[in-house]
């Protein structure tokens, strides 16, 4: 693994695996182990050479490998391992809330360092550690698949109510369109309703004024009539 960036997990100075990078592939390289090593320690440094493998580098051709330190850590050490996660996080800006890969990357860093820290005075509780790291590291994951998922899902329902919400204005505006034409004819109607009515009333009130005036003829001819007859019937026959 090349890096070359800064980690707040402790590791030792570099050392040269190779001077050239000429025929690397062709077989498996090994990488070396330190010398002189206490068998102890050594067991130790196992452990953490698995838990956190070496860094690789490369400088002018050379490749050069970085062992995790396996010096304990003091009071001091753990106390400047926060400053430096504070420094990081303001230094690289990551978000105090929400879903951040800097602030998710500069945490890691620190749990392994307090793994590595752990590992060297009690290499089973550094394992145990390590295990709880993988499983939260996995439900991290998990959650972060499932937050993707209900973004994606949450895209899909806002095109479709942004689809379903350009279908509704128009058939709202066909509706009003149509509401406005049937109110129109309503209007229209009420009139030509409203004139029938009118003209019905001047048609009965013609026709009655007709028929009164036929009738009071008629009176006035029968009184006529009457009053000749009346007067034909007084004069004496001669």
């Amino acid at each position: 693994m090349a890096s070359g960036s800064q980690s707040l997990v402790k590791y030792d100075t570099k050392i040269q695996v190779s001077t050239s990078l000429k025929g690397r592939g062709k077989s498996p390289r090994k990488v070396p182990g330190r010398p002189n090593v206490p068998p102890d320690k050594a067991q130790i440094e196992d452990v953490l050479n698995s838990v956190l493998p070496p860094r690789e580098s490369t400088e002018d051709g050379q490749l050069w490998v970085q062992y995790v330190s396996s010096t304990p850590a003091t009071t001091q050490d753990v106390i400047k391992l926060q400053e430096q996660l504070d420094a990081l996080l303001e230094a690289r800006q990551a978000r105090e809330t929400g879903i951040c890969p800097v602030r998710e990357e500069l945490y890691s860093q620190a749990f392994d360092e307090l793994i590595r820290q752990v590992t060297i005075i009690c290499t089973e509780r550094g394992l145990l550690l390590l295990r709880v790291r993988d499983e939260l590291r996995m439900t991290i994951q998990a959650y972060q698949t499932l937050y993707e998922s209900s973004i994606a899902y949450g895209m899909r329902k806002a095109l479709q109510a942004e689809q379903w919400r350009a279908e509704t204005d128009v058939k709202i505006k066909t509706l009003s369109e149509e509401c406005e034409n049937l109110k129109k004819e309503v209007e229209q109607l009420e009139q030509e309703i409203e004139d029938i009515e009118i003209n019905e009333r001047d048609r009965e009130e013609k026709a009655a004024k007709l028929h009164y005036e036929e009738v009071e003829f008629r009176k006035k001819t029968n009184q006529r009539l009457k009053e000749n007859l009346e007067a034909i019937l007084a004069t004496p026959n001669k």
